[in-house]
């Protein structure tokens, strides 16, 4: 064992009653040294133990963590055999088991059990968590078949075994204890098979980023069961400030996934504790990576470990929600990644996002609302009979460890149940006003006149919290679970859950905008599409929270893609703008556009170019404006900024009070590059891998570099440097691997230069298993 990057735990056992502080020394590492002279003097009794670690890590589903290290779930029993230089008397001395974890442990807490063979009822009457032994049938006496059986509700974490017989005892051996889904008694059971294929035993995923018309799969690697992870996800959670703080209790606790969850929500990032991942979303990323060019867990929490905890720069929201997906898996809590577009960050919690414009339609920022093309957050599965007994909220829960805002203190957020988000239930925690307002917030554009005076250019209640996406089961296909979260849009169900939520929530306000006519939306598949709000509005605080009848606007607008928007390629759309057939006079519309390049949370913003005009809306007629931004404009922003925003202002010139507002979000594709794999993988043998990507611009690409990773395929990233490819030239990359691990695995390519950075590609592997040809 390393001793440097090993847990930081204290054990004490008889007269091992040492107290160690929380530094790397490894206490199980004295604690076996103390050990092995114990289990000398006892040789009188005992011979030696198998643990069948391979036989039991296999029947528990965690033989993909390790081989000779002995790793159950809880509630699940395993198979051990003792063998005992004298014959075994049951009647007159029985086997005494003791099982411990943490520093001090304890019966009353669950982190100490006394059991036996028979069981002869030693342990404290207040005894929690208790494990029990049993013996099968055996050819003899000295040769003892058992089962032991942690239970459901037994703390997670590494457990050290203790035996004792007449008046000898001896360390029987280590184990892991980790949550169960298969087991219908720990609280993250999980009945469907598939699910729990998918969801803790899945190595690799589909993340989805973009923005609701541009939605983008890009592959991920969890490989939650690389080396070591079993090291670091222990370390996560001894360095939490609640461990640090009162080690007994955060020990005791760790039986409780809505407790282990909230910690890993909060050690995930590193704003007020020892955590993974640093976040950083503008300015330098200096000394550290672009949180783009990860795509696996495994190497950002290898670094953390290795670099004795210190944060990995850097990570958005997608990298925070992908490392803590891979962690909640291997402590055995189902898990997956889920990514709401038109996510609503909703800082003063009264459910609306208050955005303002100057004139010409350059976004001002006189509050902190926002919402961003889209936010990745988890869910877990887990009961909840902290809220109810009847088991209303179980099921998926919300957890976040971006770090946004703190809950009770701390960066995190969650577990909120769905199904509370779905009711509107903003009473209950963990965090359920937050996460609701994320997915069902009310949006008001404002645009600032020269004077200071403000109207509303349009109310949307219908923009935030769509496509809400994640990987299917058993499928790279995407999976809508919008309706997890929220009734259909503009339904009569949803502005009722709008309106109780308001009145559930005491620390809000909710608002109301009038007069007012809502947008048409179509669930934001297709190209975004407003309506008008004219004239003044009047704020005034909503008590009852009705629902607003739609008006017919007097002007639709909406953008339309001549082509698909692609890196590299000039975007060309149109502006179109239609008044409803019954209306029988001219417009003259003053049209003002203005394009920018933003960051997806729009934290970010640069001008790339605005133009006003004037033109003439015909009655009954439709008028097509074209918008043409060239590679040119755009690409000295590919580096800093993914997302190009149009905005038109347009106004009225004959009824001045008459505005009205529409944008677009447009993410760009990357660029195709290939990647193949050689026939028939094999573990242990040597396999090769291609890749093709061809220079689609008009210009030199230097600084070429191509990394590829891949868990049971590559131990740690390889980066190779490729040469600079003149405009439309092909390169060829060829490299070799060998596979360390048999199944399906996910190839992870990156393609970086000085004008495109981190442009991914993937292949499946179907590694063979060394017997197999």
């Amino acid at each position: 064992m390393n001793v440097t990057c090993s847990r930081i735990t204290v054990l004490a056992f008889n007269n091992v009653n040492q107290v160690f502080n929380n530094t790397l020394k490894s206490s199980y590492e004295i604690l076996l040294t103390h050990l092995k002279a114990h289990v000398l003097s006892a040789n009188e009794v005992f011979d030696k133990v198998d643990f069948y670690c391979v036989k039991n890590n296999s029947a528990h589903r965690t033989i993909e963590i390790s081989r000779d290290k002995l790793t159950v779930r809880r509630g699940q029993s395993f198979n051990v055999t003792l063998n005992l230089r004298q014959a075994f008397d049951p009647l007159n001395d029985p086997l005494k088991f003791t099982a411990i974890t943490g520093n001090y442990p304890s019966e009353d807490i669950g982190t100490m059990s006394l059991f036996g063979v028979p069981d002869n009822e030693r342990r404290s009457t207040n005894a929690k968590a208790v494990w029990k032994a049993e013996l099968q049938e055996s050819y003899s006496l000295q040769i003892l078949n058992l089962t032991i059986t942690p239970p459901a509700d037994a703390p997670i974490g590494e457990y050290i075994v203790m035996v004792g017989y007449k008046n000898e005892e001896t360390l029987l051996g280590e184990l892991v204890v980790l949550y169960n889904p298969w087991c219908s008694d720990d609280w993250v059971f999980l009945p469907n098979e598939d699910e729990r294929q998918e969801y803790v035993m899945n190595e690799s995923g589909i993340l989805y980023k973009g923005s609701g018309n541009y939605i983008m799969p890009s592959h991920w690697d969890f490989g939650q069961f690389e080396d070591r992870m079993v090291e670091i996800c222990m370390n996560l959670l001894d360095l939490n400030p609640k461990h640090l703080k009162d080690p007994s209790d955060d020990v005791s606790a760790r039986c409780n996934p809505i407790y282990v969850s909230r910690v890993v929500s909060a050690m995930i990032n590193s704003a007020d504790d020892h955590g993974v991942l640093q976040g950083r979303w503008s300015g330098s990323f200096a000394g550290g990576v672009l949180p783009s060019h990860w795509t696996g867990s495994y190497a950002i929490l290898r670094q953390w470990l290795l670099n004795f905890f210190r944060p990995v720069k850097y990570g958005q929201c997608w990298v925070f929600a992908a490392v803590m997906c891979s962690v909640m898996r291997l402590l055995g809590i189902p898990c997956r990644v889920v990514t709401n577009f038109q996510s609503a960050h909703d800082r003063n919690q009264n459910l609306t996002i208050d955005v303002y414009h100057a004139d010409y339609g350059v976004r001002e920022r006189p509050t902190r609302d926002s919402v961003w093309n889209y936010h990745v957050w988890v869910e877990a599965w887990m009961r909840r009979p902290d809220l109810a007994e009847d088991g209303r909220y179980d099921g998926w829960q919300v957890l976040d460890p971006t770090p946004q805002e703190r809950s009770d203190g701390v960066y995190c957020c969650g577990p909120a149940p769905v199904k509370a988000i779905l009711k509107g239930e903003t009473h209950l925690k963990y965090d359920v006003p937050f996460v609701f307002a994320e997915v069902n917030a009310d949006c008001v554009d404002w645009l600032v006149k020269a004077d200071g005076s403000k109207i509303t250019i349009w109310t949307d209640t219908q923009r935030v919290g769509q496509n809400i996406s994640t990987k299917g089961v058993g499928t790279n296909d995407r999976m809508i679970i919008t309706k997890n979260y929220k009734y259909k849009e503009g339904s009569s169900e949803e502005r009722a859950v709008f309106s109780y939520a308001c009145t559930r929530d005491c620390s809000s306000d909710c608002f109301e905008v009038k007069p007012m006519m809502m947008m048409n939306n179509n669930e934001r598949t297709g190209n975004e599409e407003r309506t008008p709000i004219s004239g003044s509005a009047e704020i005034t605080v909503n008590e009852e929270s009705t629902c607003i009848a739609p008006v017919v606007p007097p002007l639709t607008i909406q953008f339309e893609e001549v082509s698909i928007p692609t890196v590299g390629a000039d975007v060309s759309m149109n502006l179109l703008l239609q008044s409803p057939p019954e209306t029988t006079d001219d417009k003259t519309l003053s049209i003002t556009i203005s394009i920018q390049s933003i960051t997806y949370n729009c934290e970010s913003s640069m001008s790339m170019k605005q133009e006003v005009k004037e033109e003439k809306l015909l009655a009954g007629k439709d008028l097509s404006i074209p918008i043409l931004i060239p590679f040119k404009d755009y690409r000295k922003h590919l580096l800093d900024c993914d997302t190009i925003k149009v905005s038109a202002v347009i106004a009225d010139k004959q009824n001045p009070e008459e505005i009205y507002y529409a944008e677009q979000d447009i993410v760009l594709q990357d660029p195709p590059m290939s990647v193949t794999v050689s026939d028939h993988p094999k573990q242990d043998t040597e396999s090769s891998a291609q890749v093709i990507f061809k220079n689609p611009i008009d210009e030199t690409l230097t600084g070429c570099s191509l990394t590829v990773s891949g868990s049971g395929l590559f131990k740690e990233e390889v980066k190779y440097k490729t040469p600079d490819m003149k405009p439309n030239t092909q390169i060829v990359v060829t490299f070799f691997f060998n596979p360390y691990k048999s199944g399906k695995k996910t190839l992870m390519v990156n393609f970086g230069c000085s004008i495109f950075r981190d442009i991914t590609g993937s292949c499946t592997v179907d590694v063979k298993p060394p017997q197999a040809a």
